[in-house]
């Protein structure tokens, strides 16, 4: 029995109350409850508040409703113990055949068990990490490209309709700096004053010549413009490559040039067509020769400016197109994540979605990542002030580095050790989980040597209680994934795998799945590998989420 299958009861019964009258007729109509783990194993399997939530407003005292409700759901088959504690708790657990019958589904469902249907019909662009395509990615960017595809896979799994997106920051003036860099390079000339500086740009102007020999050659401008595009195009295939050995992988790469150019069949822009959109609204007005909008009206701490006196579009006014280009490919929520220090971004993109007609309680989610500090990184050699991604790949590899950055909420400050990421001992969590998953294959690979198969599972036979509380984690997933994707945690699914991976543990040191030399092979053996693989099965799930390997060899 799963915690839905607890929930959809509970409603069934208290419809049956309703019916005979013994509790008012509105209480047949309640939403379905939410069943959790309780904090202490003694009291039970599941707990609920559903009598608390709702007695007060049909007149009834709680403990009492708890009652009624506990005296129908000891009827129900599967349920062994009702209790009622404090002023309205209820209290349930399950005999041993109705926890572990899940075990069966489990397996059935495979790499789609903990999938749910809490968020289909959601459509929602997620976009993230966005670096400026003028150098490689570094350890700032690690956060958010770790936790943005963790989180879009929860909300995939959740039955969302997800685009992730990287917005290439390809127009303006860094663009124009960083081509004066490489081309200064090429020269054989300084970086120029609020240029580039790093070895990464050698190894690019040296890129750029190699495929145009001629490129001094060429009329100054056209220098300038060939260096741009040649360098720009390069170092955003190496951040391409970062960030497929970071198994982060965005569906669409949306260029901010696109924001710039003149649809032919229009004669206009996006920022022009965002600026006509704002106007409409009746949210833009004209002061000293610019063009604003109202902002301040939606929270924002001032108006802002979209088009400057001198005819320059603003950031801004890119910032207004690219949020309505996101509605206009029909994504109805747009979630943004942004580093530590844009906090003043986000009221600034509430008001543009304000300003634009939409709500900005439910078209749009800002989500801030605090600041990564990792002890032992060195800083890069190609780019001297950093630590990219890419050395920190080499350093401790993929799977420490994605587990133990979602392994934290968003806005809590991380100072990892990196050593510790690289130990393959128990008090490393990444270490401890992958090596569970590793002794479900060890298990499962004994038992086929010894001739035992699923075949023959009696959910009945699992009645230890390192078995009942490992079934009990195993069931909680589907729960658990759905609830890390509503409030967008990562962190949620890491610590439930180290609790399962403890469960696990503690059952393999106590149950055989294996008969000792002599002993027959009876129905449990059978049942306890059902178990076994099932909970391989989910420990896989979990890290998948997390965009982290599961390991058959530790």
């Amino acid at each position: 029995m799963t915690p839905e299958d607890l929930s959809q009861k509970i409603v069934d019964v208290l419809a049956g109350l309703a019916a005979d009258g013994t509790v008012p007729a509105e209480l047949a109509e309640i939403d379905a409850p939410r069943i959790e783990r309780p904090k202490s194993r003694d009291h039970g399997d599941w707990a609920t508040n559903v009598a608390l939530q709702h007695a007060k407003r049909v007149g009834l005292n709680p403990r009492e409703l708890a009652e009624h409700i506990a005296g129908r759901l000891r009827d129900v088959d599967g349920i062994a113990v009702v209790d009622v504690a404090g002023p309205g708790f209820i209290n349930v657990t399950l005999d041993a055949a109705a926890g572990a019958s899940i075990l069966p589904a489990v397996l059935e469902q495979g790499a789609h068990y903990g999938d749910n249907a809490t968020l289909a019909g959601h459509s929602i662009n997620l976009e993230f990490v966005s670096a400026n395509p003028t150098g490689p990615l570094h350890i700032g960017h690690t956060r958010w490209a770790a936790l943005g595809d963790s989180i879009a896979r929860l909300l995939r799994a959740s039955g969302a309709t997800v685009v992730s997106e990287y917005y290439i920051n390809d127009a303006g003036t860094q663009m124009d700096r960083f081509a004066a860099s490489v081309l200064a390079a090429i020269k054989g000339e300084p970086t120029p004053e609020g240029g580039y500086p790093g070895q990464y740009i050698q190894d690019l102007a040296g890129y750029v010549k190699a495929e145009r020999p001629d490129i001094l050659d060429l009329p100054a401008d056209e220098q300038l413009a060939t260096a741009r595009e040649l360098a720009y195009a390069k170092q955003l295939d190496e951040i391409k490559h970062s960030l497929d050995a970071f198994n982060v992988h965005f569906d669409v790469w949306f260029s901010e040039r696109q924001l710039h150019a003149v649809d032919p069949s229009t004669g206009t822009s996006a920022i022009e067509d965002a600026v006509a959109h704002l106007r409409d609204q009746g949210r833009v007005f004209e002061h000293e020769g610019a063009t604003w909008v109202r902002t301040s009206d939606f929270g924002d701490d001032k108006d802002r400016v979209v088009v400057r006196s001198n005819g320059e579009q603003t950031y801004f006014a890119a910032d207004a197109a690219y949020y309505l280009d996101k509605r206009a490919r029909g994504y109805e929520q747009a979630i943004y994540f942004l580093g530590a220090d844009h906090h003043g971004y986000v009221n600034r993109l509430k008001a543009i979605v304000a300003a634009a007609g939409d709500d900005p309680e439910t078209n749009i989610s800002v989500l801030i990542g605090q600041l990564v500090n990792l002890n032992g990184a060195k800083l890069s050699k190609r780019a001297g002030n950093i630590i990219e991604l890419d050395d920190l790949l080499e350093w401790l590899g993929s799977d420490a580095l994605r587990y133990w950055l979602a392994r934290y909420p968003a806005d809590s400050p991380l100072n990892l050790d990196g050593e510790k990421l690289r130990s393959r001992t128990n008090d490393n969590p990444v270490f401890y989980v992958q090596y569970a998953h590793a002794r479900t294959h060890n298990v499962a690979a004994n038992a086929a040597q010894a001739g035992i198969t699923t075949d023959g599972f009696d959910p009945a036979t699992l009645t230890h209680a390192t078995e009942t509380q490992l079934i009990a984690r195993i069931t909680q997933f589907p729960q658990m994934v759905a609830l890390a994707a509503e409030l967008r945690e990562p962190h949620r699914v890491a610590r439930y795998l180290e609790e399962l991976a403890a469960d696990f543990h503690r059952w393999y040191d106590n149950c055989r799945v294996i008969p000792l030399r002599g002993e027959e092979v009876e129905p449990v053996h059978a049942s306890r590998l059902v178990l076994n693989n099932a909970a391989g099965q989910v420990l896989r799930n979990g890290l998948e989420l997390l965009g982290v390997s599961a390991p058959q060899r530790m």
